[in-house]
């Protein structure tokens, strides 16, 4: 399965404990770490960024930008993390080097075919569990929503919200692609 880390350096309390854990995923090799971190400015992202960029990746992880192009492609990340009220990806395509990967979180069946339609690479659905690292509006999809979900779209369906170690059989059962999480990963020792 597909495994996203999302970072939150909030809750790793701050930038050199994230550094440090996300050096251990990437050495340990998660498939996509996604920077997400909202609220620094476009400097400090940069710089984070970059920091992560330059950190050894022997298992190729391709490292995404959350919401930020211009900060993907000036710290030569491998791409984008986008929300589903974006531009359109197929726009962004035109700017973007071949092979710039561009996912798009989707909380609806028409958001994912939009997402695909758009030439999306995958896209993250959810929550399909209540969060553990923030609170949401409205109930969780669950797991029936993303069966249907991953039915309906040929797009790599990633899962999110909630995601334990327990409940990945049931997100594989499902048809998910693989897995979106932040607690997950931050919570974790890396074997």
């Amino acid at each position: 399965m597909i495994r996203c880390y999302i970072t939150d350096r909030k809750q790793m309390g701050g930038i050199e404990p994230l550094i440090d854990r996300v050096a251990r995923h990437l050495e340990a090799g998660v498939d996509y770490l996604q920077v997400r971190e909202k609220d620094l400015s476009g400097r400090e992202l940069l710089a984070l960024a970059r920091r992560i960029t330059d950190l050894p990746n022997p298992k190729g992880t391709r490292v995404l930008i959350n919401s930020r192009v211009d900060i993907a492609l000036a710290a030569g990340a491998h791409g984008v993390h986008l929300p589903a009220d974006s531009p359109p990806v197929s726009e962004l395509r035109r700017i973007v080097p071949e092979g710039f990967v561009i996912g798009v979180s989707c909380h609806t069946l028409s958001e994912l075919e939009a997402a695909q339609r758009e030439g999306a690479d995958f896209a993250v659905y959810g929550p399909i569990h209540a969060p553990r690292s923030k609170t949401i509006h409205g109930a969780p999809l669950g797991v029936e929503a993303l069966a249907l979900a991953c039915r309906r779209v040929r797009l790599p369906v990633l899962a999110l919200g909630g995601i334990t170690a327990e409940s990945i059989p049931s997100l594989r059962e499902a048809g998910a692609a693989g897995f979106a999480a932040i607690s997950l990963f931050q919570a974790q020792e890396v074997e």
